[in-house]
Formats: structure tokens, C-alpha cells, sequence
């Protein structure tokens, strides 16, 4: 067969959608996004935003993403759940397992030596998604002696964890994960927190009653006045532009106590005016050294 002869490649086509999809839909999707919740959503996002908006444009009955648009721009409780839908909530325990070890060797002593003197603590995990991060950090504080962490939880601990995300936070609720979901929990903790046969796993009782979780736009009002002891809000900046992560860090130091970890994700750093405040004492480990 000659070179000519050659049957041609196909060419690129965008792929068939059921609704309409203008550029100016998912302009004005990405704009409500941005403004609400600072996530990015650039051209190159565009089909996984039209497979995340599709399903609400079909639920809703309508025939086209523009006729959506028009609904979500008045109708509040359509446009949450389409942000729902759109954020991103890729989490699992134990994950970067390094700032829990760090946690454990640096903070926590001294935290359960407080609380065992009568005093308090409050951590914070920020963007806690289906709830593995803040399972797994009480698991990794407490280790395998149920009742020496009986006695500190009832003692004046309080481990705050947010998202934007409603359904996530209803999985987080609930503590029920599937067998694959808890297959990095170490085997000595699976063993002591984890409850259920087979597929039909859950987080014991004492761990869920132990964490409030809360719906929290990071980028929203804050109804919280307490100062926190550690902080973790991990992979979430990667999705906000520099002003955005320069003012969420800002806030998030603020609320701080000096001599507080401050945890993010491994490919995110403290924007400049931030950094001042604080020591880096591990890979993406921050210790808050000044006001």
C-alpha cells in the first residue's frame, strides 16, 4: 500500500452532547464558580463541566446548558447544587501520611498533656471532603488504646471539619466507607477504629461523635472565632488563583494561635507576605512563629 494510499486518520470532532453547549454557557458557569467559590474552571475544563452540569439540566427538564444558566442565576438553592456537583472531592486516608506523623511526634504530646491538665484544644481540618482526613487524624493521635482516647475525647477537644460540599459532608456524617476506601488505614488501627464485616465498613462511634462537621465556603463569611491549635487545608489552594491563596492563607494564619501547625498540600507554598509568619519545619509543614 502506498503512502497515498493510507486511510486517514479521523478527524477531531467534539464529543456529541445531549444539551446545547455554548463557549458563553460555560464562561458564565466558570464566572458564578469563581465568584462564589474561587475554583478555576479555564476552557480546558469545559467538557468535565458539561458532564457534571448535564445531569441537572436533564433533572430539571430542560433542553439546552444556556436554558440552565438563566435558572441557576435565580434559582439559589439550583445553583448549590450544581457547585455541589462541580467541586472536586478526591481525598482518602491516611494521605500524605507524613503531616500526621509530624503532627503526632511535634503536637500532640503536648496537646494531650493540656487537655489531661484540664486544658483545651481545637484543630480544624478545612476542606475535610468525605471526612478520611479527620478520621484519619484522631485514628493517628490516638493510636490503639480505646480507653486512654475515651478519656482525652471527653476531655475539652473539639476537632472542627468543614467543606462546601453538602453531600460530601453527609458521607462524612455517616463514617461508612467501603472496604477498598479504608484499605490504607495501618493494619493495628483498622483493627481498633474501624467497625463491620465485608464491604459494610463504618468509623467507630467515638471517632464520628468526636468531629463536628460543618458546611464552610472558605471564601465566604466565617462564623468561627476560636483560634486553633493545627490547622490542615490540604490540596484545595491548587484549584484558586494567587489573590485567592493569598487571602485564604491570610485568613487562615489569623486564626491561628502562634505556636499552631499549619498543614497544606504537597505542591502548594505559602505566598510570600504568609510565609513571614511562620517556620517551614517539613515538607509542607508550617509552624506559626508570629502574629
Amino acid at each position: 500500500m502506498t503512502a497515498a494510499a493510507l486511510p486517514r486518520a479521523p478527524l477531531s470532532r467534539e464529543p456529541a452532547r445531549e444539551f446545547g453547549f455554548e463557549p458563553a454557557d460555560h464562561r458564565a458557569i466558570s464566572r458564578m464558580v469563581y465568584e462564589e467559590l474561587g475554583i478555576l474552571l479555564p476552557d480546558g475544563k469545559a467538557q468535565l463541566v458539561y458532564g457534571r452540569v448535564a445531569p441537572r439540566v436533564r433533572a430539571c427538564g430542560l433542553t439546552s446548558v444556556g436554558d440552565y444558566v438563566k435558572l441557576i442565576e435565580r434559582d439559589a438553592e439550583e445553583r448549590a447544587r450544581v457547585f455541589d456537583a462541580l467541586t472536586t472531592n478526591h481525598t482518602s486516608f491516611f494521605r500524605e501520611s507524613h503531616h500526621f506523623d509530624d503532627f503526632c511526634e511535634r503536637m500532640w504530646p503536648k496537646l494531650a498533656d493540656r487537655l489531661n491538665q484540664g486544658g483545651r484544644v481545637r484543630l480544624w481540618s478545612a476542606a475535610c471532603s468525605s471526612g478520611e482526613e479527620p478520621y484519619t487524624w484522631l485514628m493517628a493521635a490516638l493510636g490503639t488504646d480505646r480507653a486512654a482516647a475515651q478519656r482525652l475525647l471527653k476531655r475539652d477537644i473539639k476537632l472542627l471539619a468543614t467543606d462546601v460540599s453538602p453531600s460530601v459532608l453527609t458521607t462524612a456524617r455517616a463514617g461508612r466507607y467501603s472496604a477498598q476506601t479504608l484499605r490504607t488505614v495501618p493494619a493495628p488501627l483498622h483493627k481498633t477504629w474501624v467497625q463491620g464485616q465485608g464491604d459494610d465498613l463504618s468509623v467507630d462511634p467515638m471517632l464520628r461523635e468526636a468531629i463536628s462537621f460543618l458546611p464552610l465556603n472558605l471564601l465566604g463569611d466565617w462564623p468561627i472565632k476560636t483560634q486553633f491549635d493545627t490547622i490542615f487545608c490540604r490540596n484545595v489552594m491548587i484549584y484558586f488563583d494567587e489573590p485567592t491563596k493569598a487571602r485564604l492563607q491570610a485568613r487562615l494564619a489569623d486564626r491561628l494561635e502562634v505556636g499552631g501547625m499549619f498543614y497544606i498540600g504537597h505542591s502548594e507554598r505559602l505566598v510570600a507576605d504568609v510565609a513571614k509568619r511562620f517556620e517551614c519545619v517539613g515538607r509542607t509543614a508550617y509552624l506559626k512563629v508570629s502574629a
